[in-house]
């Protein structure tokens, strides 16, 4: 592994719990990995640890072989060879472009350093705008620039801490495509954080899920959704919501039995000795449950969100429980209105019950 984080604690003075707690994750190079979580998680406490900026109490982290932070052993940050984008891009008004992304090129003969400006800017698709000043830039540009000086030094790691925090939702998720094409394009390695989702997945090819200072998951992003470790990452990551259920096994297998109806002969299914009387909650995500006008099972729209393509319905069953499905969006079924809809289960996920947990 590139970088690889071993049972990192990292804590501050006066806090009687360490801001992250046991975190282990290993990234190659050229990979992109994401950190993500509610605010106050500690993910960009992981990553200013991982740059230097602050100190591990226990465990170490590891930069292509080298220990640069334990309990013992402190690398400064200068030395690390590691570039930062923020999110607040941090350029210098007063200088343009150019003197901007070369910034950390003093270093370089004029010529050199001329040259290296120039590939980071095509780089990021702003070739020749040396000349230009942040304040002439809309926000995505800025946000590039601001890779392009990071990238300029050919750092052996970029870490990047919410850079599209301050740009529209649009922008965003277009910029996140792009940014994981420039970066592949490079080769680059790279640490990334956000508290949104679809940013994650369109960057990420590992994916943390941070909550009160533990990772709970590291793994790609269809695994997250499909296979979620914990409890919490399968309540974080995309729609779903957990119903009652009971596994049961006899001749032909092992089954679910649910407030939908049963849901037969999945292999991947834990016996029912794994919780008492096989009783537990079932995440059934927005896209396990399809609309049916024939189903026997009917369920009353008690919330709808438009989506373009499709609408989000919340939909409560004559039994109290509380599904989501993604409909197309010519079935414009009003609130209140039931509508028929069945289960198509292709990933069983089951937790221990709520109040057992």
């Amino acid at each position: 592994m590139f970088l690889q984080i071993d049972q990192v604690d990292v804590r501050y003075a006066g806090q009687a719990r360490a801001a992250v707690q046991g975190a282990t994750l290993g990234l190659r190079a050229g990979e992109i990995g994401v950190l993500i979580g509610p605010s106050g998680c500690g993910k960009t406490t992981l990553l200013r640890a991982v740059a230097g900026l602050e100190h591990v109490s226990a465990g170490q982290i590891r930069l292509d072989g080298q220990v640069v932070s334990s309990a013992q052993v402190h690398v400064a940050p200068e030395a690390r060879r590691i570039g930062m984008v923020f999110q607040d891009y941090a350029l210098f008004p007063h200088l343009d472009v150019g003197r901007n992304v070369a910034f950390g090129l003093k270093h370089l003969p004029a010529t050199e350093r001329r040259q290296r400006v120039a590939e980071a800017l095509a780089l990021v698709d702003l070739p020749g705008s040396e000349a230009r000043y942040p304040h002439e830039l809309s926000g995505g540009q800025q946000q590039r620039v601001a890779l392009a000086r990071a990238m300029a030094p050919s750092p052996r790691l970029l870490l990047l801490d919410e850079p599209f925090s301050n740009l529209d939702v649009d922008l965003r998720e277009r910029l996140a495509h792009e940014l994981r094409g420039i970066l592949k394009n490079a080769g680059a390695t790279a640490l990334f954080v956000t508290h949104d989702q679809f940013e994650a997945f369109a960057i990420g090819d590992q994916i943390g899920v941070m909550h009160d200072g533990r990772l709970h998951q590291w793994d790609d992003a269809y695994t997250l959704y499909h296979r979620p470790a914990t409890r919490f990452v399968a309540d974080f990551i995309g729609h779903g919501v957990f119903v009652p259920a009971r596994i049961v096994h006899d001749a032909d297998g092992t089954h679910v039995q649910t407030p939908l109806g049963e849901l037969r002969d999945h292999a991947e299914c834990p016996l029912p000795e794994a919780y008492p009387d096989g009783r537990c909650d079932l995440l059934l995500r927005a896209d396990d449950i399809v609309h049916d006008d024939h189903a026997p099972v009917q369920a009353r729209i008690v919330r709808k969100a438009f989506r373009g393509s499709e609408f989000l319905y919340t939909l409560q069953l004559a039994s109290g429980e509380t599904v989501l499905a993604h409909v197309p969006s010519h079935h414009d079924h009003r609130v209140g209105e039931w509508i028929g809809i069945q289960p198509e289960v292709d990933h069983v996920v089951v937790f221990a019950p709520e109040t057992a947990a």
